[in-house]
This record gives structure tokens, sequence and C-alpha cells, in this order.
């Protein structure tokens, strides 16, 4: 039979130490506010999915999103409108995905939807991105009530098709970002694919 020590002192101490430590790594890979993954944690789903993308040639996306009018919700209703915000986004986001996607929240304004096997074929993959980041520039767009008052954000995405060659993580989210900044500036509310030349600007 199991010693009495075992049973009172050592068995609960090793399930709180295994509880604690399972906090402590959800708190090292999940941002707070949201309960989404953070940009620790979605660099190693990214990383996962670019060596799947290769081994089995199937294409993923990095769709990087940044909320258009955040900053003035933020200046003129106050943060705790502004987290409002950030915690409805997050919920659209996992509504309206995959569940074998993955929603996470880079930190700010910024989230990043990682879609993966999406197609082998470019032309499928691109345009099953471009879908979903329709979908999801729609649902964001929707009006968000806090106290009494309506909140309406857009949504820019840039979108990062995942190739079948050696990529890393930080270079994936860098170029999906600047695909962003340029649906930013070419009219906001929409999404685009990154370009070589983009680089440039």
């Amino acid at each position: 039979s199991t010693p009495l020590i075992y049973t009172l002192v050592i068995k609960p101490f090793v399930i709180a130490r295994d509880n604690s430590l399972d906090h402590i790594s959800y708190l090292a890979y999940t941002d707070p506010l949201t309960q989404l993954p953070n940009r620790r944690l979605l660099s190693m789903h990214i990383e996962k999915c670019l060596a799947s993308a290769v081994r089995h040639k199937v294409r993923g996306a990095v769709l990087l999103i940044d909320l258009d009018g955040f900053k003035t919700i933020n200046d003129i209703h106050g943060h705790d409108a502004g987290d409002k915000v950030l915690v409805e986004t997050a919920k659209r986001l996992l509504a309206n995905t995959r569940a074998e996607d993955v929603a996470g929240r880079l930190g700010g304004d910024e989230f990043v939807i990682l879609i993966q096997h999406l197609d082998s074929d470019e032309a499928v993959a691109r345009n099953t991105a471009q879908q979903i980041a329709g979908k999801l520039v729609n649902a964001i767009k929707k009006p968000i009530s806090f106290e009494g008052t309506s909140l309406n954000i857009g949504a820019s995405i840039g979108i990062r098709l995942l190739e079948f060659k050696n990529q890393d993580s930080k270079s994936i989210i860098k170029e999906a970002d600047s695909a962003m900044y340029h649906a930013k500036r070419t009219g906001a509310g929409r999404a685009v694919f990154f370009e070589e030349n983009f680089k440039a600007t």
C-alpha cells in the first residue's frame, strides 16, 4: 500500500507544483488580456507550420491584423473601452477561424492568425487566405457596444503566404507587417498580400 506520508504530504505537493508550473508556462505563453497565445507562443506555432509546409508541400499563411481607429477609441473613451475592443476582437477572430488555425495577439492592437494547411497550389492557397481575411475584416468592423456607446473600428490585414523553403517566424511576421502597412497606406479596411518590393518602401 502507498505510504501515508506520500498520500498526505508528497502527492499534494507534487500536484500543487505541477499545477503552478502549468500556470507559469500558461502565463509565459498567453496574453493576459485576451487569453490568446502571445508573440512567443505564436512564433513557436509558426516555426512548426513552416517545417510542416516544407515537409508536406502544403502552404499556410500568416495574417497580421492591425485595428484601424483603435487609438482614437482609447483617447476618447479611455483604456477600459480599448480593452473591451481588444477582448471582443479576440472573440471575433476565434469565431471566424478554423479549429486548426491559431489566433494570437502580438501586442498593442496587433493580432496574428496562422492559417495552416491551405493548399499545395499557390493560387488556391491565396484565394482561401483572401477569403478568410475578408471575413475577418467584416467581422471586426461590426460595432462594439460599451457603456451605452457604439464603438467602431476597422482592420487592415497583411498576408504572408508560407513557401516551401526555409523561412523563420521573425521574418514572416515582419513581412506580414509590411504588407499590413501597405494595406493601411492604400485605404485601410482591406487585406494585402506581401510582395518583395514592399521591403524597399
